[in-house]
């Protein structure tokens, strides 16, 4: 299409300069006051250009609007949906960065004294990116690409569409959602409210991503109860839950954490452990692409929980254990021409499909699993959830034209 939007990138460093970071310990919906406010702002921003019945559930806090078709026949339904909040990491203060003309090849600093630096000889992905324009972090912050490049590809799409009436199109909804990142933004999502016959999320990363076949994943908390008692006089009394917690870790699989596996492997991933003598507690993620891999990862886990409860006393320890989400391939599979569209749209685009399990999960995954078969498209990010983050300007053009792509292949789809 090579159409460029002028808007695009001021209306993304605005966005990531608004801090929308989750709180997995929170019980509101949204879990920060933070998204509220955004997403006020962004009802406004859709109202100012055009968009139809702008409104925010107050369920589920999902920012919702429609842009009516402009055509004489009933085409299905798109929805496309991306996430406001960003990752567990500082976004306080972001001061994106800018770099023109990347030549593929230097190192970028982020911080002005060089302790924090973008190296192609570390992340080799900055080499697909040779004169184009990246939009980094300034070291101390995350970027927020993950998922704002999403709002403002698919923003961007839509005041597109409203500014040229000559381009024909079917309906399309929006949604923008609250806490993705802490995994539970999307379980209320109201599909009948939403009224889309398929969508997609905006919601990967590089170029050419798209997904549909995610992790099945599950959430494990472990409460370890010792007893603390003077050391002086400890013998065959203390119950040290420290080394409890230790004894759990070491009994699971050595080599089956995120950092030696790949493809499609699955892990149990440890991302808290604190604790005392008398208290300790542990906090894992447990993935698997298959739904029987998952069931025996977490039966593992309980049968070391139990061996242990059977060696210190019962209720030494104690899970607190529930399933996230679940791999999106079981509803997709019977949905695979919203795959299609989306793969042709890429073709057209001249943009080789990257069709590779994704090891994580998105809305889409809860979203498929209610009824509406959600795929993932890419927005353009790398580096997610850290100070390395960055997108480049030309990535987020190309999510746009994929966008209008999909939305002019849908006008010859008959409706279901």
């Amino acid at each position: 299409m090579a159409i460029k939007y002028e808007k695009l990138v001021p209306r993304f460093l605005g966005y990531v300069k608004e801090n929308t970071r989750s709180d997995e310990n929170s019980n509101t919906i949204p879990s920060t006051e933070r998204q509220t406010v955004f997403l006020n702002k962004l009802a406004d921003e859709l109202k100012e250009i055009g968009m139809s019945d702008v409104k925010i559930n107050p369920v589920n806090s999902y920012l919702t609007a429609e842009l009516p078709s402009n055509l004489d026949h009933d085409v299905p339904v798109l929805g496309l949906i991306s996430h406001v909040d960003t990752a567990d990491f500082n976004s306080e203060n972001i001061k994106p960065k800018i770099v023109e003309n990347y030549d593929g090849k230097s190192v970028i600093k982020l911080d002005d004294d060089g302790k924090y630096t973008l190296d192609p000889a570390v992340f080799s992905s900055l080499k697909n990116y040779a004169g184009q324009t990246l939009i980094t972090t300034s070291g101390d912050t995350l970027l927020g690409s993950d998922d704002k490049s999403g709002v403002t590809e698919i923003i961007t799409a839509m005041e597109y569409l409203i500014n040229h009436p000559e381009v024909k199109y079917g309906k399309v909804k929006i949604g923008l959602g609250p806490d993705e990142e802490i995994g539970t933004g999307s379980l209320k999502f109201d599909v009948d409210d939403f009224g889309a016959d398929f969508a997609y999320t905006v919601d990967g990363g590089p170029v050419g991503q798209l997904e549909y076949e995610t992790f099945s994943a599950a959430s494990l908390k472990v409460y370890i109860t010792g007893k603390d008692v003077h050391p002086g006089s400890a013998k065959d009394i203390m119950i040290n839950a420290v080394n409890i917690a230790t004894e759990f870790q070491t009994a699971l699989p050595d080599d089956e954490v995120p950092e030696k596996t790949d493809g499609r492997q699955g892990f149990f991933h440890l991302l808290e452990l604190k604790g005392t003598v008398d208290n300790a507690y542990m906090d894992y993620i447990i993935r698997d692409f298959d739904r029987d891999g998952l069931e025996a990862r977490k039966n593992k886990a309980t049968e070391i929980a139990k061996a242990l409860n059977d060696k210190y006393g019962e209720g030494t320890v104690r899970l607190d254990m529930h399933d996230e989400y679940y791999n999106m391939i079981d509803v997709i599979k019977d949905h695979m021409d919203v795959v299609k569209i989306a793969e042709e749209a890429l073709k057209n685009l001249g943009i080789t499909p990257d069709e590779e399990p994704v090891r994580g999960g998105t809305d889409g995954s809860t979203i498929s699993f209610m009824g509406l078969p959600t795929p993932n498209l890419f927005a353009g990010g790398e580096n997610m959830h850290g100070r390395y983050e960055y997108v480049a300007e030309e990535s987020m053009e190309k999510a746009v034209d994929v966008i209008l792509e999909i939305i002019k292949l849908n006008n010859d789809s008959k409706n279901n």
